[in-house]
């Protein structure tokens, strides 16, 4: 490993930029926006969204895209509807060096049901440029990764050395990371997990108990591995930290920004209050509708994914889409 880049300083992005860096890597974290990065080298701490988090000695911030051209690898950690945009104006002030991505987000593109790897595959193609890529997914929050919490992931790739690689160079004591070649399976387990935990929240908004959020985890992570195994991915890998383990947490997890969104929801707020009053974005939101699509497109009934958009998107109230999921056709557990 030479510098490690990471794109994007939200709370994810920076949390692995010190993460690596308190690992003993030299690290660059580029910001999109030039006073957030002013703002984090002269304080050495994200205060919007890590606070209290020093920044180890080797992490330095920048806004220039350049500064980041010759890092290995380059971790991209923003949000999935900006991702295509941050990768290309990258390349573009990349040059001709092959590229190694690591992508740190959990989300497809809404318009084209694009995973992020195929996102990375089409603008490196573009730019006439080698690349290899790897994901990085699983139950870590942000906040307890920064502060050096045991935590643990998969990095998955085509490319079965590649991943075994990588997960050796960027773990640590604190954060053990295991090698998968399931990239599609792990892909969509970060993404459909986001939709289940809105879900997660509306349960416990309502009020309603450990009977019920049992149940909803179970059948989510149902509806996740059909879609995973639908699209060419590994059942295993839905049993896995990137499917269930990352289900549980998003689901029970204070932290979880798509929990905290379906909390207030069921308490009756208006999706667009919720996400004007913040900063973070809560992926399950716009990841919802492109889930439904996916699965369409599959010819798969995913019914908490239904149930969620209807809620989000259709001034469904909470109780009713509860209601009508309780009364669907019974049918045999394991049917996929």
């Amino acid at each position: 490993m030479t510098t490690i880049g990471v794109l994007g300083a939200g709370s994810f992005g920076t949390a692995l930029a010190i993460h690596a860096a308190r690992a003993g890597h030299r690290v660059r974290l580029w910001a999109r926006r030039a006073e957030l990065a002013s703002d984090l080298e002269e304080a050495r701490e994200n205060r919007v969204y890590l606070p209290g988090v020093p920044f180890p000695e080797g992490l330095e911030v920048t806004h220039d895209l350049g500064a980041l051209a010759g890092t290995e690898p380059t971790v991209v950690a923003v949000p999935s509807h900006g991702y295509r945009e941050v990768l290309a104006e990258f390349l573009a002030a990349r040059g001709r060096a092959p590229l190694l991505a690591v992508s740190a987000t959990k989300g497809i593109e809404t318009e084209s049901l694009a995973r992020m790897s195929r996102v990375t595959a089409e603008e490196c193609a573009r730019a006439a440029l080698p690349c290899r890529f790897a994901v990085l997914s699983g139950p870590t929050f942000a906040a307890e990764l920064a502060r050096g919490v045991p935590s643990a992931a998969v990095v998955a790739s085509d490319d079965e050395a590649l991943a075994a690689e990588l997960s050796h160079a960027l773990a640590s004591p604190a954060f053990r990371l295991y090698s998968s070649s399931d990239v599609i399976g792990v892909e969509l387990a970060g993404t459909a997990k986001n939709v289940i935990a809105i879900a997660a929240g509306v349960l416990a908004g309502l009020g309603l108990g450990h009977n019920t959020m049992a149940a909803l985890i179970t059948r989510g992570l149902h509806e996740m591995t059909r879609l995973a195994v639908a699209s060419g991915g590994d059942p295993e890998t839905l049993r896995g930290l990137a499917g269930l383990g990352d289900l549980v947490l998003t689901c029970t997890g204070g932290l979880s920004r798509n929990r905290r969104t379906g909390i207030e929801l069921a308490r009756g707020r208006r999706l667009a209050d919720v996400l004007r009053e913040t900063t973070e974005v809560a992926e399950g939101v716009k990841n919802s509708l492109a889930i439904r699509r996916l699965a369409a497109e599959r010819g798969l009934e995913m019914p908490i994914v239904e149930q969620m958009c209807a809620v989000l998107y259709e001034d469904k109230s909470p109780e009713r889409a509860l209601r009508d999921l309780m009364t669907r056709e019974l049918k045999r557990e394991s049917e996929l």
